[in-house]
C-alpha cells in the first residue's frame, strides 16, 4: 500500500470511529510523531550569543568545516 493510499484508508477509518478515547490515543500518537512548528522562545543571553556570532561571522572571523575536522582530527590524535 502506497503512502497516499495509507493516509487515505486511515482518514476513511477515523471518519467512521465514534470512541473519544480511542480517536484521543490516535491523537497523541499523531502528536508524538508530528507537531507543527512553533517559534523557540530564546532567552536574552541565547539572543546576544546569537547577535555575537553573527557578527564574527560577517567579520570572517570562523572555520570552514575542513578546518574544524583538521583541529579535531589533530586533537584526537594527541
Amino acid at each position: 500500500m502506497s503512502t497516499d493510499e495509507l493516509k487515505k484508508h486511515l482518514h476513511e477509518g477515523i471518519e467512521n470511529i465514534d470512541d473519544d478515547e480511542f480517536l484521543n490515543t490516535i491523537k497523541e500518537l499523531i502528536d508524538h510523531k508530528y507537531s507543527a512548528f512553533e517559534e523557540p522562545e530564546l532567552s536574552n543571553w541565547q539572543l546576544k550569543r546569537i547577535h555575537e556570532s553573527e557578527k564574527q561571522i560577517s567579520q570572517g572571523d570562523f572555520l570552514t568545516n575542513e578546518e574544524a575536522d583538521q583541529i579535531i582530527d589533530k586533537w584526537l590524535k594527541g
